[in-house]
């Protein structure tokens, strides 16, 4: 009986062995994660789950309970060593355990400080999995000092929820301004207001010199400006980076995350990978998503093209942020672009559509869903929209979808 071993339980794994089942695999299936609990969603941990509003059984994507009943075996506190791909076996410490196909759904690894700038200091946190928000949950509480190392959407996150919970926040980042890798100088200027408006001092242009401690334990940062703050804890939310370590010692071929086809499969015919950890083909060029959607929907093809459908995978960005009482969806990428468009709108909704000369390639909606549909639904059809009808906050945007 054919074996498909899975290894990374998170949103991508748990999509990938759930697909399998659904679209008839009955083979064994083995699912193996580094964490102790089963497949949980991220998204909450740094929001919900840290303000105390949702329990930790909440998380879980499928109660403990579905992988049994699906077959599926779910190996948790695993790591796995080593991947052979000669010999189609993975091991975990002494155990050796035999696929004939294989899928990686590693995700992704915070980037840390370095330790020889206090990185390795006690009340020093970055924002990824269960454990991390655990060991934050304590330091988050009303009158304590938080610096917040990195001003795109992670750590603007962290600062939203450090600031309801009563906490004196301090941002820096080191780039002119914040989430200008990510967003137009309008989407940054919108979400600093917000974050100034909410209590946040924001230091743009200024980064980490060095943490300092006592007992082992942060107390102060000094800054590239020469400021020195004391501190209680602090966030660090400086990227992530796919989790290629695995592949890498087994010579898979690795380009921005492990390199596959437009299909999902690695350098191995034998093996697959998705989610952070997968780069793609996409538009002529490649690629690699850091997002809910894409290890769900890349996860599922990969899925199914294990069981030999052949599909390859089409990519529809899009991406939310929740940060006080505004939700941003963003839909596409805005790489490439020339020219931003505003729609108004009012009190604190907004967005913002980014053209590549006449082609409307990207929308961040700021507590605007249906600007975010209508935009969404364009970009994902290779449609555009008229800026004209964009800028103009009385105009229906719905007769765009019919041009």
């Amino acid at each position: 009986m054919s074996h498909i071993v899975v290894i990374g339980a998170g949103q991508a794994g748990a999509s990938l062995v759930a697909r399998l089942r659904k679209d008839g695999f009955a083979g064994e299936i083995t699912l193996i994660g580094a964490e102790a609990v089963p497949p949980y969603q991220r998204p909450p941990l740094s929001k919900a789950y840290l303000l105390g509003e949702m329990e930790k059984e909440r998380l879980f994507l499928r109660p403990e309970s579905f992988y049994a009943e699906q077959n599926i075996t779910l190996r948790l506190d695993a790591r796995v060593s080593a991947i052979d791909p000669a010999a189609k076996t993975v091991s975990l410490g002494d155990e050796v355990i035999s696929y004939d196909q294989l899928a990686l759904t590693t995700g992704s690894e915070p980037r840390r400080l370095p330790a020889a700038i206090g990185g390795d200091l006690a009340g020093v946190h970055v924002v990824r999995d269960l454990a991390d928000i655990d060991a934050m949950a304590p330091a988050v509480t009303e009158g304590a000092r938080a610096l917040i190392v990195g001003g795109g959407y992670i750590g603007l996150e962290a600062a939203a929820v450090c600031a309801k919970r009563g906490v004196k926040v301090t941002l820096v980042e080191m780039a002119d301004r914040i989430l200008q890798r990510v967003a137009a100088p309008e989407t940054s200027a919108y979400f600093r207001a917000l974050h100034t408006g909410h209590g946040v001092d924001i230091h743009e242009g200024v980064g980490l010199t060095r943490l300092t401690g006592a007992q082992g334990r942060v107390s102060s940062a000094v800054l590239t400006d020469g400021s020195e703050l004391p501190v209680d804890f602090v966030v660090v939310g400086v990227g992530i980076a796919p989790a290629t370590a695995l592949a890498e010692a087994a010579g898979l071929a690795i380009e921005n995350g492990i390199r596959t086809d437009a299909q999902g499969r690695t350098s191995d015919p034998s093996i697959w990978a998705a989610g952070d950890c997968a780069s793609f083909p996409y538009k002529g060029g490649r690629i690699r998503l850091e997002s809910v959607p894409n290890a769900i929907d890349q996860a599922e093809t990969v899925a199914q093209n294990m069981l030999g459908t052949g599909k390859d995978y089409v990519a529809q960005p899009w991406f939310w942020s929740d940060q006080y009482d505004v939700k941003l969806q963003i839909a596409g990428l805005n790489t490439g672009y020339d020219r931003v468009v505003t729609r108004p709108g009012e009190g604190q909704t907004v967005s913002f559509w980014y053209y590549t000369g006449d082609q409307l390639v990207a929308v961040d909606a700021m507590n605007d869903p249906r600007a975010y549909m209508v935009g969404k639904r364009l970009i994902d059809s290779g449609k555009t929209a008229d800026p004209a009808v964009v800028a103009d906050p009385s105009a229906d945007l719905k007769p765009l979808l019919k041009a």
